[in-house]
């Protein structure tokens, strides 16, 4: 039996939350990021979004400038 494993990703939902407050889809995001030099996907968006991928220190930076949302953003859930 093939079970799922979520990791604990808190950022996920808020670069979600995030990249729909700026009205960008997953596709955009990711072009976006591909810019910067990043090798993302709407795949890898979704990945993230729904915490099957973790995102490194430098991913987070980025979509922090490509969001314009301070980092800290991403980690306050009460926010």
């Amino acid at each position: 039996m093939l079970k799922l494993f979520y990791m604990r990703n808190i950022t996920g939902s808020r670069i979600q939350l995030a990249r729909h407050s700026k009205k960008l889809t997953q596709e955009e995001l990711a072009i976006k990021l591909q810019v910067l030099g990043f090798h993302h996907t709407r795949n890898t968006i979704a990945k993230i979004e729904i915490g099957l991928r973790q995102v490194t220190d430098t991913e987070i930076k980025a979509i922090s400038d490509v969001l314009d949302v301070p980092i800290e953003w991403f980690f306050n859930k009460g926010e």
